[in-house]
């Protein structure tokens, strides 16, 4: 079974920088991906990024390409979202997904 501890989050003046943290857990970890997610109140989960832990191959959605870095620690099987440029739009709840687990949540502010 996988558990997934998120970290980091806050808030952030426009064009400013945050970085979450998602430790993952489990004897199955480095078989997935870990995927960023995020939500606003009345809207579906949103696809951010994603790291493939096997292979290391990344990938994002346009929102947040060329502002956004996910990288991992294979050691550690933790990932981080490096969250660059930021912008109100950007604010949400941030979710890390692996498998079927999700993380706990960290609310990411923006503020303009």
């Amino acid at each position: 079974q996988v558990q997934l501890v998120e970290s980091g989050g806050g808030l952030a003046q426009t064009g400013g920088s945050l970085r979450l943290s998602c430790a993952a857990s489990g004897r199955t970890v480095r078989q997935y991906a870990t995927q960023w997610f995020r939500q606003t109140p009345g809207n579906e989960r949103e696809f951010v990024a994603g790291i493939m832990w096997s292979t290391g191959f990344t990938w994002y959605s346009k929102a947040v390409q060329d502002r956004f870095i996910i990288s991992g620690d294979n050691a550690k099987t933790t990932a981080y979202l490096q969250m660059n440029a930021l912008q109100p739009a950007d604010t949400a709840v941030y979710y890390c997904n692996l498998a079927n687990s999700w993380g706990q949540g960290t609310q990411v502010t923006v503020s303009s």
